[in-house]
């Protein structure tokens, strides 16, 4: 899926993105790089080994057609309810590794109270809406998928 980032020089949402490549948590902090912020947060969700007890031995994320777009409105909802100074999210879809990122959220604001409610409510928010399901595949050779991401 495309890139999206935010063309208005004073925007707060600075990039929205659901990609089929490595996410780079620096590269997205650095978008939200502002000298009106006092504190930035960040977020990154990875791939673990393991998952209610079982090893996880492959992970695919599979999003909808429409999981961009709901990332936007996601992203817009934040930046309307929190103070937000700059935002970024990016989830990834496809093949992931044990350890790679499957979702980045930074989160600028003046005070650090602020920041991370918003990064906290960017990332549930994105959990509860994003049409993104995760298949696992276990060492015992059992799979499942998830609504979740």
């Amino acid at each position: 899926m495309a890139r999206w980032a935010n063309n208005d020089p004073v925007g707060d949402i600075r990039l929205v993105e659901v990609v089929d490549r490595p996410l780079d948590l620096a590269e997205i902090q650095a978008l939200v790089a502002d000298e009106r912020a006092g504190a930035v947060v960040s977020f990154s969700g990875n791939v673990r080994d393991h998952d209610h007890g079982r090893d996880v031995v492959a992970l695919t994320y599979e999003g909808h057609p429409t999981a961009e777009a709901v990332l936007k409105d996601v992203a817009a909802e934040i930046d309307d309810r929190f103070d937000v100074i700059a935002l970024a999210v990016a989830h990834r879809v496809g093949a992931l590794e044990i350890g790679e990122a499957a979702l980045i959220a930074v989160v600028a604001t003046a005070h650090r109270g602020e920041a991370f409610a918003a990064c906290s409510a960017l990332v549930d928010l994105t959990k509860e809406r994003l049409p993104v399901w995760k298949h696992q595949v276990f060492s015992d050779g059992t799979d499942e998928w998830v609504n979740c991401a």
